[in-house]
């Protein structure tokens, strides 16, 4: 053996003339095993300092009691609760995971999924970029249970967990308009994703609810991705930029829905600069409820995500297709989020600034 590299169960097997599987039973206390074998092996393994890899004992029994856990992009505060929201649960089985990070890149997710394949993972959890599909039917193709969260593949039928983004837009816009907002505009990410697709969707529903106009620029891109070198999405330099010009409208809104709470930081600056009051000027709702949302002058009114409820979730679903076995019929759950009213929304706005109809 070469010195420095680390000591595998194969080693220990050829010093010991036994099988690989012997000694792997051995060492983890499996029966059939005699007494006497026992301790030869455990007393080599010492020798040598062997330290059990959970992804080089799954090539011998067929199981690592690892997840592979892929995400686009870990700057984002949701996927930081999300991950935490799986790696609690998945401890609690006895599961460790993998963690792989595309930043949107089809090229690096097809990489993600191979290495996933490699390593001969339990499950795999994921959120895709949203462009081919191929590794991830793939993936589905060997019999590694999947379940894709955040962003759905309905071409390859597998378990799809998420935020209902719909329901939350939906609920940010009632609630400006309950306010007494009439005119409202929504300041979103260019990615062309079902997330921002559902939010939109859930916008224009409660504009037609009450009878609202939608008229052209009231769904703003906020083009931070035009800008990454080092996968850093949400910049509130660029909803700043954005809102400058949306500023510069002759008819101002009389609230923003923004995609996440980091464009709101943009928007109050642009706001301040121009000398005006939120809310009383313009109301401001956010998306993501992140820890500084609060803490904002004024407190930011924003849509709290179930991060963790969707990461435990899709454990369980996770969990479920491996104790099923192949055919499970795919599952599809969708879990509300919760509007956070705060003072960035305050009270009714004066009614001077609503049109009469």
């Amino acid at each position: 053996m070469v010195e420095g590299r680390r000591h595998t169960l194969r080693d220990i097997a050829a010093t010991l003339d036994l099988s690989v599987n012997t000694v792997s039973r051995a060492l983890s206390g499996k029966d059939g095993i005699g007494a006497r074998t026992r301790a030869l092996v455990r007393a080599e393994a010492e020798r040598v300092g062997y330290v059990p890899n959970t992804l080089a004992r799954s090539l011998v029994l067929g199981s690592a009691m690892t997840f592979g856990l892929v995400i686009t992009n870990p700057s984002n505060p949701f996927y930081a609760q999300l991950i935490s929201g799986i790696e609690v649960r998945a401890r609690a089985h006895g599961y460790s995971m993998l963690l792989a990070v595309t930043d949107e890149s089809e090229e690096i997710e097809a990489r993600a999924a191979e290495s996933l394949l490699r390593s001969s993972v339990s499950g795999a959890i994921v959120v895709p970029v949203q462009g081919k599909v191929d590794p991830w039917r793939r993936l589905g193709g060997v019999g590694v249970p999947t379940v894709l969260i955040n962003r759905d593949l309905p071409d390859l039928g597998y378990h799809f967990v998420g935020t209902d983004n719909e329901v939350g837009a939906y609920q940010a816009t009632a609630h400006a308009i309950a306010r007494g907002a009439r005119s409202i505009v929504v300041l979103e990410e260019d990615l062309p994703i079902t997330t921002i697709a559902d939010r939109v969707a859930g916008f224009r529903r409660a504009m037609a609810e009450a009878d609202l106009p939608v008229p052209r620029g009231s769904v703003i891109s906020v083009p931070t991705r035009r800008y990454e070198e080092a996968a850093l999405p949400w910049q509130p330099e660029q909803a700043y930029r954005v809102a400058r010009r949306l500023l510069r409208r002759a008819t101002l809104p009389d609230a923003v829905v923004v995609g996440n709470d980091y464009f709101a930081l943009g928007l109050y600056r642009a706001l301040h600069e121009q000398g005006l009051k939120v809310p009383g000027d313009m109301m401001v709702i956010g998306f993501g409820d992140y820890p500084f949302s609060e803490f904002l002058l004024p407190s930011l009114t924003t849509v709290r995500l179930p991060a963790q409820e969707v990461g435990s979730t899709a454990v369980d679903l996770l969990l479920e297709q491996i104790a099923d076995g192949p055919g499970t019929e795919p599952r599809k759950q969708l879990i509300a989020p919760t509007l956070v009213t705060r003072d960035s929304t305050g009270p009714a706005i004066p009614r001077s600034r609503i049109p009469h109809t």
